[in-house]
């Protein structure tokens, strides 16, 4: 008995669309590879932590003190009114200098401002060293005059006051040195304090950066994951 075919039967076949993991896999386009742009996050990050260094770090050549102490060094050193004259020029001229560096370098304002004060207090010193170079040199005279009329006594009292105010001159001349010296050191060491302070909040910007940079990568990973991993929906069947 021969088989008859069916004409209503169909011959061809369709090809069976492709189902399961590979199809969905084939389905979804190839995503940028998470690590890499991990790596730019980190990349980043690592940048602006260097630029937020450079910022922070003290420029060179920036001994602010240095100022104070020599103007304070000419004061001690000048016997006549032109040369406190000079030292008082001197203080004036780097009190200029100084205002102009507060622009310059903001950073450290601080230790600016507090060598213009020392500056400025060796300007009225001057100004005190002047009277009294003036009172020493009318005592002085009069010590002479009292030589000259025989008037030893008198002449020995003027000379041991004079010797007296002038020994306390120095010595207070000497406390403006040590003083603008251990100012110095307080604003260098406050300074560095505050270096130090930023820094720590920079390295705590940067730990919380790359947290960040984690906490997204592992988002994207578990994303991707669960969308690879996600069963294709049912076909619902509408025949009735």
């Amino acid at each position: 008995m021969t088989d008859q075919i069916n004409p209503n039967i169909s011959t061809s076949y369709t090809a069976a669309s492709p189902t399961g993991p590979a199809a969905s896999s084939a389905a979804i386009p190839e995503a940028a590879d998470p690590d890499l742009s991990l790596i730019e996050k980190m990349r980043e990050a690592r940048a602006k932590a260097e630029e937020q260094r450079e910022r922070f770090k003290l420029p060179k050549n920036t001994n602010y003190g240095d100022a104070p102490i020599e103007a304070y060094a000419r004061l001690g050193r000048a016997r006549t009114a032109a040369q406190v004259q000079a030292a008082s020029g001197y203080a004036a001229r780097q009190i200029s200098r100084l205002k102009a560096a507060l622009s310059s370098d903001p950073d450290n304002a601080s230790r600016i401002k507090a060598a213009i004060s020392q500056l400025q207090k060796a300007q009225r010193r001057a100004a005190g060293k002047r009277r009294q170079l003036d009172k020493e040199h009318l005592m002085e005279q009069r010590r002479k005059r009292a030589a000259q009329e025989k008037q030893h006594r008198k002449a020995e009292q003027l000379r041991h006051e004079l010797s007296r105010r002038r020994t306390m001159r120095m010595i207070r001349e000497n406390g403006y040195i040590t003083e603008a010296v251990i100012e110095d050191r307080l604003q260098t060491q406050l300074a560095a304090a505050q270096m130090e302070l930023k820094n720590q909040m920079q390295s705590l910007s940067d730990s919380y950066s790359a947290a960040s940079a984690g906490q997204s990568y592992g988002v994207e990973q578990y994303s991707a994951a669960a969308t690879g991993s996600a069963p294709a929906p049912a076909a619902i069947d509408l025949t009735i």
